[in-house]
């Protein structure tokens, strides 16, 4: 099997997240904001759990959500049992993996039998106007560009990461979550706070130039400020819901074992194929 190419400096991303914890304050919301929200899904699921088990970037932000969770660091390999937890959680890390399947194969091989997994994860519009203001001030400053955010994937791909990592019943959902800055600077203060900083491998290991990032909230008060001189980031979060197979779960049908037309469950009237004048059925 290929290795995967490697996106994270670990040693890097390790020391952005000690220092936002030593800094403390509130920049942690986004990461209460998704606990909340799983809480309320979870609450909505009709089953107790007694061994869950949630994976995290910064696991001490996670003590305590459950009663009895064993919390892990999301770590190349998991420090996870198998067939160990009937209830998994991820919380907001898929973005560092070097092989975000590996870390869902993980779980899955962790859970029991119908065992549930969520994952909450930063998906694709995350502060996609922030990020395309530094790459335009950048190449206006440089003429070149360096890598400086994470890549974070779409609904649609990441709903197929469920598929390939071999969870049953797999559904992805989003929402967005807009948040008020007075500038681009106090957003990156905030991403600073998080943890979020650039720890990419591949990053430029030199200082950037000042100006970068003055140009950056230039462009993003220009393109996006509103009327009162603040600018909105946008977090996107992907919620991703899958059960560890499981002999009593429902299948899909056979192909041609239907006992009913369609046509006839919708109420409209059956038409040959090749006829693809639309009807609409009063």
């Amino acid at each position: 099997m290929a290795t995967p190419p490697k996106l994270t400096d670990r040693a890097a991303l390790d020391l952005h997240r000690q220092r936002a914890l030593q800094r403390g304050g509130d920049a942690f919301f986004l990461v209460d904001h998704a606990k909340n929200i799983l809480l309320e899904r979870l609450e909505e699921v009709n089953r107790s759990f007694t061994s869950p088990a949630i994976v995290a970037g910064i696991p001490s932000l996670w003590q305590g959500m459950l009663p009895d969770a064993k919390v892990v660091a999301d770590n190349d390999t998991l420090d996870l049992a198998s067939l160990s937890h009937d209830l998994i959680l991820h919380g907001l890390a898929l973005h560092w993996a070097d092989d975000p399947v590996g870390q869902l194969i993980q779980c899955n091989r962790a859970l029991e039998a119908d065992g549930l997994f969520v994952a909450v994860a930063f998906g694709g519009e995350t502060l996609a106007d922030f990020r395309t203001c530094l790459r335009d001030a950048e190449v206006a400053l440089t003429g070149g560009l360096s890598p400086r955010m994470a890549p974070m994937a779409d609904l649609r791909d990441l709903g197929a990461l469920m598929q390939r990592a071999g969870f049953a019943l797999p559904v992805a959902d989003s929402l967005t979550v807009p948040v008020s800055y007075a500038s681009a600077f106090a957003l990156m203060r905030d991403l600073r706070g998080m943890g979020e900083t650039n720890a990419l491998d591949a990053r430029d290991r030199k200082c950037p130039p000042k100006a970068l990032f003055a140009a950056t909230d230039a462009l993003y008060r220009d393109r996006h400020g509103d009327s009162d001189g603040r600018i909105t980031a946008r977090f996107e979060l992907v919620f991703l819901t899958g059960w560890a197979p499981s002999a009593d779960q429902p299948k899909p049908l056979r192909p041609g074992s239907a006992t009913t037309r369609l046509a006839d469950a919708l109420g409209v009237e059956e038409r040959p194929t090749g006829d693809k004048t639309p009807r609409r059925h009063d």
